[in-house]
């Protein structure tokens, strides 16, 4: 197992301020199954919903933006996991990009691409694999969606989540698998020891120039949508 606990250019778990995180919440110090379930909804609440600069940045620098999506989230709890002697790999995907309508809208989101990279992490506990996805939407953003959205009881798509169940998404973990956009899965890639591995073999299918506009303006219109609707 020692291949899914290693630190990587992406995974930089022995970053002080990763290390510092871990100390000051005495993480190493809980069971194992403690562990996860701190970690997890540390990522998923306390790091909240949102786009950082790309797909592959540290896990220190998701940190210091206490912002992210699906794989830069994946990229910090990874990192977490890791620190703590937990093994874990990336499940790569694409997904639809109906499921970011409503964070992007407009003109950029008919310029995205139809598909985009997705991925979900895999935890190994108990001797078993389990798909950790959940984590993406903190809670305050998706209680928000949930109330503008009250009258949708079944399945949702949109604003970041993609669910057979919007009310009663599965994003709680106790020893199970958690999701929150797997109903926009397209394309599987499979698993990966590492997300290097992954964003160098599949990248965004943006240009240049597109995702120079990503980076420099769209996402930040894109988080200022988030922001609205944590705010309700």
């Amino acid at each position: 197992m020692n291949h899914n606990l290693e630190q990587t250019q992406l995974l930089d778990y022995n970053h002080s301020t990763i290390q510092s995180l871990i100390l000051s919440r005495n993480w190493a110090s809980l069971p194992v199954k403690e562990q996860i379930l701190h970690v997890y909804n540390y990522v998923r609440d306390e790091i909240e919903f949102g786009y950082n600069r790309s797909d592959n940045v540290q896990a220190s620098e998701v940190l210091h933006d206490g912002y992210g999506q699906c794989n830069t989230k994946g990229i910090l709890f990874m990192a977490l996991l890791r620190a703590l002697g937990i093994p874990c790999r990336i499940h790569g995907f694409t997904i639809h990009k109906q499921l970011q309508k409503g964070a992007m809208k407009g003109w950029y989101y008919h310029l995205s691409p139809k598909e985009i990279i997705h991925s979900w992490i895999e935890v190994l506990y108990n001797d078993r694999w389990l798909n950790i996805e959940g984590f993406i939407l903190d809670l305050a953003y998706l209680t928000k969606l949930q109330q503008k959205f009250e009258q949708c009881t079944g399945s949702f798509c949109g604003y970041g989540v993609a669910t057979d169940d919007f009310q009663n998404p599965a994003i709680f973990w106790n020893e199970n698998d958690t999701y929150v956009q797997k109903e926009g899965i397209v394309q599987d890639f499979g698993t990966f020891d590492n997300p290097d591995q992954f964003f160098s073999l599949h990248p965004q299918k943006l240009n240049p120039i597109k995702r120079m506009i990503f980076s420099h303006l769209v996402r930040h219109l894109m988080n200022r949508n988030v922001r609205r609707i944590r705010r309700g």
